[in-house]
Protein backbone atom coordinates (compact mmCIF):
# COMPACT_ATOMS: atom_id res chain seq x y z
CA UNK A 1 0.00 0.00 0.00
CA UNK A 2 1.61 3.20 -1.15
CA UNK A 3 1.55 6.38 0.92
CA UNK A 4 0.91 8.47 -2.20
CA UNK A 5 -1.72 8.45 -4.90
CA UNK A 6 -2.15 10.27 -8.20
CA UNK A 7 -5.09 12.69 -8.11
CA UNK A 8 -4.83 13.79 -11.73
CA UNK A 9 -2.15 14.19 -14.33
CA UNK A 10 0.80 16.01 -12.82
CA UNK A 11 -0.71 16.09 -9.31
CA UNK A 12 0.32 13.71 -6.55
CA UNK A 13 -1.22 13.55 -3.10
CA UNK A 14 0.42 11.73 -0.23
CA UNK A 15 -0.31 10.78 3.34
CA UNK A 16 1.54 13.10 5.69
CA UNK A 17 0.81 11.12 8.83
CA UNK A 18 1.64 7.81 7.20
CA UNK A 19 5.07 9.19 6.25
CA UNK A 20 5.64 10.44 9.80
CA UNK A 21 4.82 7.09 11.35
CA UNK A 22 6.90 5.21 8.77
CA UNK A 23 9.91 7.41 9.46
CA UNK A 24 9.51 6.93 13.22
CA UNK A 25 9.21 3.16 12.68
CA UNK A 26 12.50 3.22 10.78
CA UNK A 27 14.12 5.12 13.67
CA UNK A 28 12.76 2.65 16.24
CA UNK A 29 13.90 -0.28 14.11
CA UNK A 30 17.37 1.24 13.98
CA UNK A 31 17.42 1.51 17.78
CA UNK A 32 16.38 -2.15 18.09
CA UNK A 33 19.24 -3.11 15.77
CA UNK A 34 21.61 -0.91 17.79
CA UNK A 35 20.60 -2.67 21.00
CA UNK A 36 21.29 -6.05 19.42
CA UNK A 37 24.73 -4.87 18.29
CA UNK A 38 25.37 -3.51 21.79
CA UNK A 39 24.64 -6.93 23.30
CA UNK A 40 27.00 -8.60 20.83
CA UNK A 41 29.70 -5.97 21.39
CA UNK A 42 29.31 -6.34 25.15
CA UNK A 43 29.84 -10.07 24.84
CA UNK A 44 33.00 -9.49 22.81
CA UNK A 45 34.44 -6.92 25.21
CA UNK A 46 33.49 -8.71 28.42
CA UNK A 47 33.73 -12.32 27.29
CA UNK A 48 35.76 -13.23 30.38
CA UNK A 49 33.15 -11.81 32.74
CA UNK A 50 29.90 -12.52 30.94
CA UNK A 51 28.60 -15.36 28.81
CA UNK A 52 25.54 -14.19 26.90
CA UNK A 53 24.37 -17.78 26.36
CA UNK A 54 24.53 -18.43 30.08
CA UNK A 55 22.65 -15.22 30.75
CA UNK A 56 19.91 -16.05 28.24
CA UNK A 57 19.43 -19.40 29.95
CA UNK A 58 18.45 -17.40 33.03
CA UNK A 59 16.16 -15.05 31.10
CA UNK A 60 12.97 -16.45 32.57
CA UNK A 61 14.31 -16.77 36.06
CA UNK A 62 14.09 -13.77 38.34
CA UNK A 63 14.83 -10.19 37.23
CA UNK A 64 16.70 -11.31 34.09
CA UNK A 65 13.42 -11.87 32.27
CA UNK A 66 12.76 -8.11 32.21
CA UNK A 67 15.65 -7.62 29.79
CA UNK A 68 14.30 -10.26 27.42
CA UNK A 69 10.70 -9.02 27.67
CA UNK A 70 11.77 -5.40 27.20
CA UNK A 71 13.67 -6.22 24.03
CA UNK A 72 10.84 -8.34 22.60
CA UNK A 73 8.32 -5.58 23.35
CA UNK A 74 10.58 -3.07 21.61
CA UNK A 75 10.48 -5.18 18.45
CA UNK A 76 6.68 -5.39 18.71
CA UNK A 77 6.52 -1.62 19.21
CA UNK A 78 8.49 -0.94 16.01
CA UNK A 79 6.18 -3.25 14.03
CA UNK A 80 3.09 -1.65 15.60
CA UNK A 81 4.23 1.85 14.60
CA UNK A 82 4.82 0.70 11.01
CA UNK A 83 1.39 -0.96 10.95
CA UNK A 84 -0.22 2.24 12.27
CA UNK A 85 1.18 4.07 9.24
CA UNK A 86 -0.97 1.85 7.03
CA UNK A 87 -4.13 3.00 8.82
CA UNK A 88 -3.26 6.66 8.33
CA UNK A 89 -2.47 5.95 4.69
CA UNK A 90 -5.87 4.30 4.27
CA UNK A 91 -7.69 7.31 5.71
CA UNK A 92 -5.78 10.04 3.88
CA UNK A 93 -5.21 8.32 0.55
CA UNK A 94 -7.80 5.60 -0.01
CA UNK A 95 -10.73 7.30 1.75
CA UNK A 96 -9.65 10.87 0.89
CA UNK A 97 -10.17 12.04 4.47
CA UNK A 98 -7.56 14.55 5.54
CA UNK A 99 -6.63 14.63 9.22
CA UNK A 100 -6.95 18.24 10.33
CA UNK A 101 -8.24 20.35 13.20
CA UNK A 102 -8.48 18.60 16.54
CA UNK A 103 -7.76 15.27 14.84
CA UNK A 104 -4.32 16.58 13.88
CA UNK A 105 -3.64 17.42 17.52
CA UNK A 106 -4.68 13.92 18.60
CA UNK A 107 -2.53 12.44 15.84
CA UNK A 108 0.50 14.29 17.25
CA UNK A 109 -0.31 12.88 20.69
CA UNK A 110 -0.56 9.45 19.10
CA UNK A 111 2.81 9.79 17.37
CA UNK A 112 4.62 11.12 20.44
CA UNK A 113 2.90 8.75 22.85
CA UNK A 114 3.83 5.62 20.90
CA UNK A 115 7.40 6.67 20.13
CA UNK A 116 8.41 8.35 23.37
CA UNK A 117 6.25 6.43 25.85
CA UNK A 118 6.69 3.04 24.19
CA UNK A 119 10.43 3.36 23.66
CA UNK A 120 11.06 4.60 27.20
CA UNK A 121 9.01 1.76 28.71
CA UNK A 122 10.94 -0.94 26.86
CA UNK A 123 14.37 0.61 27.41
CA UNK A 124 13.64 1.07 31.12
CA UNK A 125 12.58 -2.58 31.32
CA UNK A 126 15.83 -3.63 29.65
CA UNK A 127 17.92 -1.54 32.05
CA UNK A 128 15.91 -2.84 35.01
CA UNK A 129 16.70 -6.39 33.90
CA UNK A 130 20.41 -5.60 33.70
CA UNK A 131 20.44 -4.00 37.14
CA UNK A 132 18.13 -6.48 38.84
CA UNK A 133 19.91 -9.55 37.50
CA UNK A 134 23.28 -8.26 38.68
CA UNK A 135 24.79 -8.08 35.18
CA UNK A 136 25.32 -4.32 35.37
CA UNK A 137 27.15 -4.61 38.70
CA UNK A 138 29.20 -7.56 37.42
CA UNK A 139 30.41 -5.71 34.35
CA UNK A 140 31.13 -2.46 36.22
CA UNK A 141 33.08 -4.28 38.94
CA UNK A 142 34.89 -6.65 36.58
CA UNK A 143 33.42 -9.75 38.22
CA UNK A 144 32.40 -13.05 36.69
CA UNK A 145 28.96 -14.02 35.42
CA UNK A 146 29.08 -17.17 37.50
CA UNK A 147 28.90 -14.93 40.55
CA UNK A 148 25.76 -13.07 39.48
CA UNK A 149 23.79 -11.86 42.47
CA UNK A 150 20.22 -10.72 41.73
CA UNK A 151 19.35 -7.38 43.22
CA UNK A 152 15.56 -7.41 43.35
CA UNK A 153 15.42 -4.47 45.76
CA UNK A 154 17.08 -2.23 43.16
CA UNK A 155 14.24 -2.88 40.73
CA UNK A 156 11.74 -1.03 42.90
CA UNK A 157 13.23 2.26 41.72
CA UNK A 158 12.03 1.47 38.19
CA UNK A 159 8.36 1.05 39.13
CA UNK A 160 7.39 4.72 38.96
CA UNK A 161 9.30 5.52 35.72
CA UNK A 162 7.79 2.51 33.97
CA UNK A 163 4.31 3.42 35.18
CA UNK A 164 4.74 7.02 33.99
CA UNK A 165 5.94 5.96 30.54
CA UNK A 166 3.11 3.44 30.27
CA UNK A 167 0.68 6.28 30.99
CA UNK A 168 2.23 8.27 28.12
CA UNK A 169 1.95 5.24 25.82
CA UNK A 170 -1.68 4.57 26.77
CA UNK A 171 -2.57 8.24 26.29
CA UNK A 172 -1.08 8.17 22.81
CA UNK A 173 -2.89 4.96 21.93
CA UNK A 174 -6.23 6.35 23.11
CA UNK A 175 -5.63 9.54 21.12
CA UNK A 176 -4.91 7.43 18.04
CA UNK A 177 -8.13 5.49 18.56
CA UNK A 178 -10.08 8.75 18.70
CA UNK A 179 -8.49 9.83 15.42
CA UNK A 180 -9.35 6.53 13.73
CA UNK A 181 -12.96 6.43 14.93
CA UNK A 182 -13.84 10.08 14.31
CA UNK A 183 -12.09 10.14 10.95
CA UNK A 184 -13.73 6.93 9.77
CA UNK A 185 -17.23 7.91 10.88
CA UNK A 186 -16.92 11.58 9.91
CA UNK A 187 -17.85 12.96 6.51
CA UNK A 188 -15.33 14.12 3.96
CA UNK A 189 -14.53 17.83 4.05
CA UNK A 190 -15.40 19.95 0.97
CA UNK A 191 -11.74 19.91 -0.05
CA UNK A 192 -11.66 16.12 0.22
CA UNK A 193 -14.78 15.83 -1.95
CA UNK A 194 -13.16 18.04 -4.57
CA UNK A 195 -10.05 15.86 -4.57
CA UNK A 196 -12.21 12.76 -4.92
CA UNK A 197 -13.92 14.20 -7.99
CA UNK A 198 -10.56 15.11 -9.49
CA UNK A 199 -9.39 11.50 -9.13
CA UNK A 200 -12.38 10.35 -11.17
CA UNK A 201 -11.17 12.27 -14.20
Amino acid sequence: MSSITVCRKGEVRGSIWSDRFLKSAIVQGSIVTGLALTFVLGQMLYSSALNIIQFLSLSFEGPAKWLFLGYMLYIILAVAIATTALFYNHFEVNLDKTISGYRSLFAWVHLIGMNVGGACVTITMIFAGLVGSGVFATISSGGNAAQLTPNIEAMTQFILPIAAFVAVLVTGTIAGGIVFITNYLGENSPRDRINTKRREY
